[in-house]
This record gives structure tokens, C-alpha cells and sequence, in this order.
């Protein structure tokens, strides 16, 4: 701009701002000289305040023009087309707010922002197509017009490389899944780079637990179709050979302990097909076990050694003494409402005790099975000292309070329906607090619950309960019979329950209540009619539980036995003595293909010369013999044929689970089962009536039909854990059966809680 120097600087065209602003933002002053990286660099400034959508500098003598055109300010900001997302969740994605400076590159920035959101949701065909309408006093409305376009879901998973296992097996194992219509409900059909990465995880452990030690996912790619309406999945995998266990050593530098001690405690064995997770479950076992024998600072490191020629792996634990750290201290963050005491409890390590890897991970594992909290992390670091680490427990709670309303159909109770309040984390206390109600065509039910998981800071579990019930024990929906008499009950009852060892609990329990046989029928049974009238209890009894199944509620191995023990007359109310045993045994055949065996049998007798009422009495037949009525088997009436429930009875189950060949994520499943068992023995046999009793059975005297024959069913069962919940379909014939027992050759039950 040629030499001189800059007299005066003008601004031209602000509107809003004010021009001193504006000359703030410049590099060059009056009095400099021209300078024309100056001027640049003052150019420069000006845009980057994003201020202003046009800037220009000129040269009018020695004075300095600047002529700006302001951005507008964003009036309103509105979004057209969206029916996915609401527009909330859009307005928090993106950074333009009215009565902010509009800037082009802001909306682009936000164009991209809300383009990301839809591709998280699943929609990587939608376009975003943002429009300004201009208003007056240099205001903008902005609208975003959304093309949400169709859910871009997966279209088909491949694998490519795999020898050893089936794509559909393979689909099995990771998380990602192939677009169905019975998918409506779940995520893991959309796309997602992160639970891609996951999967290759996921394919990896699979496989090391299968013996293939060389194994790696060479790739995974996913590719949208031309028409952006689906992903197509590839993995390449390569497999590597498969191999077994070879040499199993143990070199252990601890005094007074040889490796033979040792050996015994290892989880790997020799000749089997190489297991990683079995190595680190030996790992685990070797340093629980050695540090309950006094080794606190033991460190457990395998050295692995392939064998590719004759495909073995030979494994030597390296156990040795690590650094001889201590806890100083155990600091707990982020819990709001949930005392420190309810997760310190959880923890294996306190202060002063030696520091240990493995209890500290096992104490995080304990932590997240309360369910207390969303997330859980617990790390270490140096304390004071050397020799000192402190423990660092981080949490992040959830919601623990439950509302729930179910809705369920079932052969025996017909229609029902509940509603349950629960607080598992009552005060923040860890204490577990329920009441809840069933009404049904059988029963209708109340219930309050509380439990304090660790009483007088033990590890007892202690609670109440009190309930009022109104059943009628032996009806059945599809009967159409009014059954013949209702029971009402009311109590309560304290419990303490406790690890006696790992697998082994007991838990006692003492039971206060009243039953009341009413609305008898006047067709009903002598035997019942003569019941009429109320009764209470006071009773004291225990259960104790050995129980080494791999799952509790879908187990697929191991095996558990229970035995409980009744004893009815402390201080008042019936007498009697009652025991119940139950055990079960579970075996995989072969993948997805379980085969139980389970069984349990009850006794009970009256004592002080009493007889044994019908409110305690057992009655067989529905879910625990199907083939048979509820209560249909047994003792019953030899002139009315009304079931009056018996004293002594066994019943046992032999299920083979089957799969159907149909996608895991349906939840159905097959069985196949043989059901058996018996209930007999009712004293007195024969009733003794008055000539006015006689008159009413026609001078008949009332019998109790009962025989100990075993009865025996076969069948078939599917099982669907629908999004409304479980649904069970049995098929059931009875192949032995006594004359006067009721059977059912249908039976199907399902509920749901939302």
C-alpha cells in the first residue's frame, strides 16, 4: 500500500457492534506505519471473531477503511422432518442457540453433529439440510430439514477364514446381529464401530478357550450397501491349528512348600484342548489358596511355551514372593445416598492387611453384584510409603427403587395380575424393602418384606415378613368347578440366613399364623367340611442348601441338595413335624443340549396326639407333576372325588433341554421330560358320623381313595422368553395313573412385569 503512515482509522457498516471493537481487534494503529502483513493479520482477526460475514480493508489517503457486514443473530432455531428423535435431544447436540451471532461454520459443524446422532441411532441414510430465513433488523431463523430415511440395520454378518465352527455358530458368540423382524426390541442389529471392535474380543476368547492358541481376527469391515439401506459384516479369521495342553510344571520359590503341594490345585490338566480361561482360573485358584496359607505377597506369572510340531502347549506357573506392600487405606468416591459401610463390607482388603491383586478384583466383582451401582472402578496407587498403597474405590449409582405391574394367564390360577414397590437399597443402607400384591382367580395376596443383608454388621442376612393370603388350593380355571372350600391366612415370619462356606447356607426362620378353612361348598367333602373353621401356627424351621450349579436359573452343570425341617407347637397352635428334600443334577451332552434330574420328596406327621390339618397338608399334580391337575393326585374323597392332600409324597423330573435350530436371540427352546412321583397316606381313613352327617351322604360313610402307586407322565415343553415375558407350553400323557386321579393333557402359563 505504498509508504507513509496511517493517520486515522475508520470503521464502516457495524451495526451492533461498535467500532472501537472492531479497531480492538486490529494489528496496525494510527501512528504506524503501512504494513501489509499488518493488515493481513488484522484481516485475519476480524474473521476469526466470527462476527462478521464479509470484511474489507482500503486505503483512503493515509486513513485505514474498514467496511464490515455484520453476521445476523439467530432469532429462532427450528427442526422439520424429525420423528426419530425429538427435538430436545437434537437441540443438545448441536452449538447454535438463539440469539447467538450466526456463522456458516458453526452450521456446518452442526449439520455434522446431528448426521452423527442418527448414524448412533441406526440411520446412516439420513440428510440434514440447514436453511436461513433472513428477517428483519439482520435476524435469522435457522430450520434444519431432517430426511431421517430408513433404519440402516445389519444385513448380514460373514465370516471368512472359519473351518472349525459354522457361521451361525460363530454369529452366536459376538454381540453384533443380523437384522429380523424379532429384533424390534434390541440395538444390537445397528451398527456400531465400538461393539464391532468388542466382537473381534469376544472371537478371541472363544477361541482360546477352544484350543486355538494361534488364532486372530485379520479384519473386520463394515460396508454399506450402494443403496445405504444395510451394513454388510466381514471378518477374516485365521484359525491357526488347535491344541492340547502338554507339560504342566509348577516352579515355585517359596520356602516350605514343594511343587507337589501345588500341583493338585491347578485347574489345567494334561492332554486337554488348550483352555485360556482355565489358565487363569488356575492363576486365581493358586493365589486365593496359597495366600489363605499365609503367602500374602505371592505373584502367580505362566510361562507359555507352543509346541507347533506336535501342537502342544506346555504351561509352567512361576510362582514366587511379590513386593511386600500393604493397604494404608481404602478411599471410596462417588456414592451420594449409599453409606461407605455398605461397600466397605463388600471389600476383601481393608487397611493394614497385604496388598493382593486378586482379592482386590474379586472385592470390584462384589461391589457391581449388589447392583447398587452403574459403574465400578477400583485401583491403587503409592501411599506414603514404599510399602503402601492406597485403594481407590470409584462408583457411580442407578436408580435401585423398582415399580413393576404384571400381567400373566396360567391353567391353574386363569387370568393375574400384581404389583410390586421394592427398594433394594432401602436409605441408602443396602437394606431390601418390598410390598407387593397378587390377585388371581385362585388367589389374591399381600405382602411386606424387609431384609438387612448384614445383621449387627455380620454376614447374616435377617428380615421379616408379613402376608395375608386368600387361596383356594385345589381349584382350576378350566375346570368350571366352584371350588369347594377357600383358605384365608395371615402372619408373619423372621428369618436369618447365612454362608456357612461358599456353596454351603442356612437359613432359619420362625412363622407366626392363622388359617382359616372357609367357604366350605356344600357339596364338598365330609373330610374338608369337618376342617371348617381357624387354626394357628407357631412353628420354627430351617433350610439348608448346598448348591454348586454354574447358573441358578438356566443352570447347564453341577448339581445342588436341600433339606428343610418344620416344627410346629412352640408355645401354641398345631403340632406337627415336617421335612422337605429336594436336590437336582444338571449335565451338558453337547452344546446347548442339557439333561437334568431333579427330584424332591416331603413328610410330615403330627405329634401330642394330633392329626395333620388340610391347610398343612401337600398336594401334587400341575407344574410339579405335569400330566396331572393341580392337586391331582393323591387322597381324595370316595363320594365327592375333592382332593384332600396327603402326608407323605416323592416327585422327580427327567428333562432333556433341546435345542430347535432357531436364532438364539428368539429365547425358544424345546424339552423333552418324563415326570413321576406319588402322594399318599391321610389319617383318619374312615370318618365316623352322626345319624344327621349320615343322612347327608345318603347313609354312606365317606372313604379316602389313596394308593402309593408311582404315576407316571411324558411330554413335551417349548419355552419362549417373549418381550411380554416367559412363555411355557407343555404337552403332557399320563402312561400311569390310578383311576381317581384328575389329569391335564395341556398346560401353559405366562406373565410379564413393565
Amino acid at each position: 500500500m505504498g509508504g507513509g503512515v496511517v493517520t486515522a482509522i475508520r470503521v464502516v457498516g457495524t451495526q451492533r457492534i461498535e467500532p472501537d471493537t472492531v479497531r480492538s481487534y486490529l494489528q496496525i494503529a494510527p501512528g504506524d506505519a503501512w504494513d501489509a502483513e499488518k493488515l493481513d493479520a488484522s484481516l485475519k482477526a476480524l474473521f476469526a471473531t466470527g462476527l462478521f460475514a464479509d470484511v474489507n480493508l482500503s486505503r483512503e489517503g493515509n486513513t485505514l477503511v474498514v467496511r464490515v457486514v455484520e453476521n445476523p443473530i439467530i432469532n429462532r432455531i427450528a427442526f422439520e422432518g424429525n420423528h426419530k428423535l425429538d427435538d430436545k435431544d437434537l437441540s443438545a447436540e448441536i452449538q447454535e442457540r438463539p440469539r447467538v451471532v450466526y456463522t456458516r461454520s458453526r452450521v456446518q459443524a452442526d449439520v455434522k453433529r446431528i448426521l452423527d446422532l442418527y448414524r448412533r441411532h441406526g440411520r446412516f441414510g439420513a440428510t440434514v439440510e440447514p436453511k436461513v430465513i433472513q428477517l428483519s433488523e439482520n435476524r435469522v431463523d435457522l430450520v434444519f430439514e431432517i430426511n431421517e430415511g430408513e433404519y440402516t440395520g445389519i444385513r448380514s454378518v460373514n465370516f471368512v477364514g472359519n473351518k472349525a465352527f459354522s457361521e451361525s455358530k460363530l454369529r452366536g458368540v459376538i454381540a453384533t446381529k443380523e437384522s429380523r423382524w424379532y429384533r424390534f426390541l434390541s440395538t444390537n442389529d445397528s451398527y456400531d464401530p465400538d461393539r464391532l471392535t468388542y466382537d473381534r474380543e469376544l472371537l478371541r476368547r472363544f477361541y482360546l478357550t477352544e484350543g486355538y492358541a494361534d488364532f486372530r481376527v485379520v479384519s473386520a469391515v463394515a460396508e454399506l450397501t450402494p443403496e445405504r439401506s444395510g451394513f454388510i459384516v466381514t471378518f477374516t479369521l485365521e484359525e491357526g491349528d488347535r491344541y492340547r495342553f502338554g507339560k504342566i510344571g509348577v516352579n515355585i520359590k517359596l520356602r516350605d512348600l514343594p511343587a507337589s503341594q501345588v500341583l493338585p490345585l491347578l485347574t489345567v490338566h494334561r492332554g486337554d484342548w488348550y483352555n485360556a480361561q482355565e489358565v487363569e482360573n488356575s492363576i486365581s485358584v493358586l493365589t486365593n489358596t496359597l495366600g489363605t496359607r499365609g503367602y500374602a505377597f505371592v505373584e502367580v506369572k505362566p510361562e507359555i511355551v507352543r509346541n507347533r510340531k506336535d501342537h502342544t502347549v506346555d504351561i509352567t506357573f512361576n510362582v514366587q514372593e511379590g513386593p511386600r506392600v500393604y493397604v494404608e487405606r481404602v478411599d471410596i468416591v462417588g456414592n451420594v445416598r449409599t453409606l461407605d459401610k455398605v461397600i466397605r463390607r463388600e471389600f476383601q482388603l481393608v487397611e493394614g492387611d497385604a496388598f493382593n491383586t486378586e482379592k482386590m478384583q474379586r472385592s470390584q466383582q462384589r461391589i457391581k453384584n449388589l447392583g447398587f451401582f452403574k459403574k465400578v472402578e477400583v485401583t491403587n496407587t503409592p501411599g506414603s510409603a514404599p510399602d503402601k498403597t492406597v485403594v481407590t474405590v470409584e462408583v457411580e449409582e442407578q436408580s435401585t427403587g423398582e415399580l413393576s405391574f404384571g400381567l400373566g394367564f396360567s391353567t391353574s390360577d386363569g387370568p393375574l395380575a400384581d404389583i410390586n414397590i421394592r427398594e433394594r437399597n432401602f436409605l441408602g443402607r443396602g437394606q431390601d424393602l418390598q410390598v407387593g400384591g397378587v390377585a388371581s382367580f385362585r388367589s389374591q395376596q399381600v405382602q411386606l418384606s424387609f431384609t438387612e443383608p448384614y445383621f449387627l454388621d455380620r454376614n447374616i442376612a435377617a428380615g421379616f415378613d408379613i402376608f395375608e393370603v386368600k387361596t383356594s388350593p385345589t381349584a382350576n380355571f378350566f375346570s368350571g368347578i366352584t371350588p369347594p372350600y377357600q383358605q384365608f391366612s395371615y402372619g408373619g415370619a423372621l428369618r436369618a440366613g447365612y454362608q456357612i462356606t461358599d456353596n454351603l447356607r442356612q437359613t432359619w426362620k420362625y412363622t407366626g399364623r392363622s388359617d382359616t378353612i372357609t367357604n366350605v361348598q356344600s357339596s364338598a367333602s365330609l373330610f374338608i367340611a369337618l376342617q371348617e373353621g381357624t387354626h394357628d401356627t407357631s412353628s420354627i424351621g430351617q433350610v439348608l442348601l448346598y448348591d454348586r450349579r454354574d447358573d441358578r436359573l438356566e443352570p447347564t452343570g453341577g448339581y445342588f441338595l436341600s433339606l428343610g425341617n418344620d416344627f410346629a407347637g412352640i408355645g401354641f397352635g398345631v403340632d406337627y413335624v415336617r421335612s422337605k428334600a429336594s436336590f437336582g443334577y444338571y449335565y451338558s451332552v453337547a452344546p446347548d443340549w442339557v439333561l437334568s434330574f431333579t427330584g424332591e420328596a416331603g413328610d410330615i406327621f403330627g405329634w401330642n396326639g394330633q392329626q395333620v390339618l388340610l391347610q398343612d397338608r401337600f398336594f401334587v399334580g400341575g407344574d410339579n407333576l405335569r400330566g396331572f391337575q393341580d392337586a391331582g393326585i393323591g387322597p381324595r374323597d370316595s363320594i365327592d372325588g375333592d382332593a384332600l392332600g396327603g402326608q407323605k409324597y416323592w416327585v422327580g423330573s427327567v428333562t432333556l433341554g433341546v435345542p430347535l435350530g432357531l436364532p438364539k436371540e428368539l429365547g425358544i427352546s424345546g424339552r423333552v421330560f418324563s415326570d413321576f412321583g406319588t402322594l399318599y397316606q391321610l389319617e383318619p381313613t374312615i370318618l365316623v358320623l352322626t345319624p344327621a352327617q349320615l343322612a347327608t351322604t345318603g347313609g354312606v360313610t365317606p372313604q379316602v381313595q389313596q394308593s402309593p402307586a408311582i404315576r407316571m407322565s411324558t411330554g413335551v415343553g417349548v419355552t419362549w422368553k417373549s418381550p411380554v415375558g416367559p412363555v411355557r407350553l407343555d404337552v403332557a400323557y399320563p402312561v400311569r395313573k390310578e383311576s381317581f386321579d384328575k389329569t391335564q393333557f395341556f398346560r401353559v402359563s405366562f406373565g410379564t412385569k413393565f
